[in-house]
């Protein structure tokens, strides 16, 4: 059985609350869960609360194999748990930067706007009309 370290989304509308959980791979986005590790809430002021987490269970995962995916390996690594997975990220990441870069490509959203591959978005704001002949 593989394991993942995910967050499932809570809260409400401009209320973000989620939990974190050990979930089985093979399960849907919204599957069963295998254990409740703790909760993150971005809108809390007070970074204790801000993230809690059972460590101990948490290390346990993580040495039974469990991918914490992305925004979960981030969590970690502020409080102080390391995972491998975060730095084999970072690699691939720094290495294909320096590929887009030897062939001359942008590689973050910004170069790509700049280079003029595709336009910012535009929120609320309507298009111009055509002229009229």
């Amino acid at each position: 059985m593989s394991v993942k370290i995910r967050m499932m989304r809570m809260g409400r509308r401009h209320r973000p609350f989620f939990r974190i959980n050990a979930i089985d791979s093979r399960t849907p986005r919204d599957g069963r869960i295998i254990e409740k590790l703790g909760h993150y809430d971005p809108i809390e002021k007070d970074p204790a609360k801000q993230v809690v987490l059972k460590i101990d269970r948490v290390k346990y995962w993580l040495e039974k194999g469990a991918i914490p995916s992305d925004s979960i390996a981030e969590l970690l690594k502020r409080q102080g748990i390391k995972t491998e997975y975060v730095a084999k990220r970072r690699a691939r990441r720094k290495r294909a930067r320096q590929a887009a870069r030897a062939k001359k490509l942008p590689f973050t959203k910004a170069e790509k706007i700049a280079a003029g591959h595709f336009k910012p978005e535009t929120r609320g704001e309507a298009e111009p009309a055509a002229p009229s002949a």
